[in-house]
C-alpha cells in the first residue's frame, strides 16, 4: 500500500540551510503522508486526506471552538494542534491495523519529534508541548484530543457524502468517544448515538 505522496528527501539546495528551514522541509513532509486508515477503508491516493490536511483541520476547529471553554490558554491549544502529529514525518501514519502498541508508536514518535525540533533555539519548550499532548495532562491536551477525534469522524462524514465510504461506524464510534458538550454541540446532528 502506498502511504505517502512520496519519500522524505533532503534536497542539495539544503546542505547548507539554516537550522529553521531544515526543520521547515522536514515538516512539510506531512503534506506527503497519507492519513492511512483511510487508505484502509479504500480511499484512492488522489482523494486520500494528509497528515497536513487533517492538522489543518484539527487547528481550525481548535480556533473555532476554543471559545466555548474559558479555562484553555488558546496560544497552548494551537500549539499542540499544529505539533500533535509531527512525528509522523519520520514515522508515519500509523494505524491499529500495523501492529505496534501505544507505547512504542509514542516512543517511535517523540524520537522523529526530538530528530526535528531539537536543534532549534526553542525546540526543548515544542518538544514539552508534544509530551503535553501525549500525556494529556492538562485541559488544553484533553481539548485538543477531543477536536482531534471530532476532525477525524467530519472528515468520515465529509467522506461519506462523497459516497467514497461508508463512515457511520466511524462517526457513531466518535461520538461514543466525545465528552466535552460544547465542543460536539455545533456536529451533534452527525451523531445518532449520545456521546455519554
Amino acid at each position: 500500500m502506498q502511504t505517502e505522496k512520496a519519500p522524505i528527501t533532503t534536497a542539495d539546495c539544503l546542505a547548507q540551510a539554516s537550522i529553521e528551514t531544515t526543520a521547515w522541509f522536514e515538516i512539510l513532509h506531512l503534506k506527503q503522508v497519507f492519513r492511512k486508515g483511510w487508505l484502509e477503508r479504500g480511499i484512492a491516493p488522489a482523494r486520500c486526506e494528509t497528515v497536513a490536511e487533517h492538522t489543518f483541520g484539527n487547528a481550525m476547529l481548535c480556533l473555532l471552538l476554543a471559545h466555548s471553554r474559558s479555562d484553555l490558554n488558546l496560544e497552548q491549544v494551537l500549539r499542540l494542534a499544529l505539533i500533535h502529529d509531527l512525528g509522523e514525518v519520520y514515522v508515519g501514519d500509523i494505524t491499529p491495523n500495523d501492529g505496534v502498541d501505544r507505547q512504542q508508536k509514542i516512543s517511535m514518535e517523540r524520537a522523529a519529534v526530538v530528530k526535528i525540533l531539537e536543534p532549534l533555539a526553542n525546540g526543548a519548550a515544542l518538544i514539552s508541548a508534544w509530551d503535553e499532548y501525549e500525556s494529556q495532562t492538562t485541559p488544553e491536551a484533553r481539548f485538543v484530543k477531543e477536536i482531534d477525534r471530532l476532525e477525524f469522524a467530519l472528515q468520515a462524514a465529509q467522506y461519506q457524502a462523497a459516497e467514497l465510504i461508508d463512515g457511520e461506524d466511524l462517526i457513531n464510534n466518535v461520538g461514543k468517544q466525545l465528552r466535552d458538550q460544547a465542543t460536539l454541540a455545533p456536529f451533534s446532528h452527525l451523531f445518532r448515538a449520545s456521546p455519554n
